[in-house]
């Protein structure tokens, strides 16, 4: 039995490059589909960090937005076309919307539709932690960021949500998965 999932990418660059290296990890399984879904933020990060071509060899599908239902992706997620959603990394504006009910891009309007059944959602905020927080920009450089309160916030808020399981960072994405999978050989 294979694991469909579908992998939403917002537009952050802070753990890009890690939550990348997981997934090409995942995908040396021969038992998982990923069809990656990218907001129009993530298109452009994506290939500002030079991953567009690992991104493709990892996905079996890159859908990219055109706009908040297309390329038309909750059907799938909503009757098990997807057996879960990872949303990885999660910029704050995207975890922001959820939180709030906007569901205004691809992003937030996949959590929001699949979050009405009982497709599993994963989602690993970028911006979760008090303090600063060194990130690489592509070129290698370090880029110190300052977690702003609300943005913390929000992804409190997202961890107390029904349906939603916030992940700490990339490395919990693999458990994550097999959590699902186990969920799935389980119905």
């Amino acid at each position: 039995m294979s694991l469909k999932l579908a992998w939403g990418i917002t537009g952050s660059g802070d753990l890009l490059p890690e939550t990348f290296s997981v997934m090409s990890t995942v995908k040396k399984s021969p038992d998982i589909r990923i069809t990656a879904v990218l907001s129009k933020a993530a298109v452009k990060v994506v290939r500002w960090y030079k991953l567009w071509d690992e991104l493709e060899h990892m996905a079996d599908h890159v859908l990219k937005e055109e706009d908040a239902n297309t390329p038309f992706v909750v059907g799938k997620l909503q009757t098990g076309g997807f057996d879960c959603l990872l949303v990885a990394p999660a910029t704050a504006n995207t975890v922001a919307k959820i939180v709030h009910g906007i569901a205004d891009s691809i992003i937030s309007n996949a959590v929001a539709q699949t979050n009405k059944v009982a497709t599993p959602i994963y989602i690993m905020p970028v911006d979760q932690r008090g303090g600063t927080t060194i990130t690489r920009l592509p070129g290698g450089e370090k880029l110190e960021l300052k977690i702003r309160p609300v943005d913390i916030d929000n992804a409190r808020k997202l961890a107390s949500m029904d349906g939603i399981r916030v992940l700490a960072g990339p490395e919990e994405i693999e458990d994550a998965l097999k959590e699902c999978a186990r969920r799935l050989s389980a119905e």
